[in-house]
């Protein structure tokens, strides 16, 4: 079965143009390097909860939009590979920690190993 890269982040709505142009190239990169899929998200019916939702997760701002966005895999092998090639492919060095249309500390990510895939 496959394997999933997750993320939620906030992203300032005044940077969400520079957000869909990192996404686009990212897309291009980890489906050019083997993901068999990568989809970008921006909220639309996203409340913020009493005590937990997805703005709250990441300290989303009313200035900020929530982005959801994940990456399928073949494996878990597969995944740490690819991502290591993401990480050095000269496309994707124009972005780092420090030159990203959004707060890279609040971002939530991890991976998931799918149970049901239908």
């Amino acid at each position: 079965m496959s394997y999933v890269d997750g993320f939620i982040l906030a992203v300032p709505k005044d940077k969400i143009e520079d957000y869909k142009a990192m996404a686009r190239l990212g897309a291009e990169v980890w489906k050019d390097l083997g993901a068999l899929a990568y989809v970008e998200c921006i909220g639309d019916d996203v409340p913020c909860g009493e005590l937990t939702s997805f703005p709250r997760a990441v300290q989303a701002t009313d200035d900020e939009v929530v982005v959801f966005s994940w990456i399928v895999y073949e494996s878990r092998e597969a995944r740490d590979a690819i991502n290591a090639k993401v990480m050095s492919d000269p496309r994707m060095q124009q972005y780092d920690q420090t030159n990203t249309p959004f707060d890279g500390k609040r971002m939530i990510f991890g991976g998931f190993q799918p149970f049901i895939q239908v």
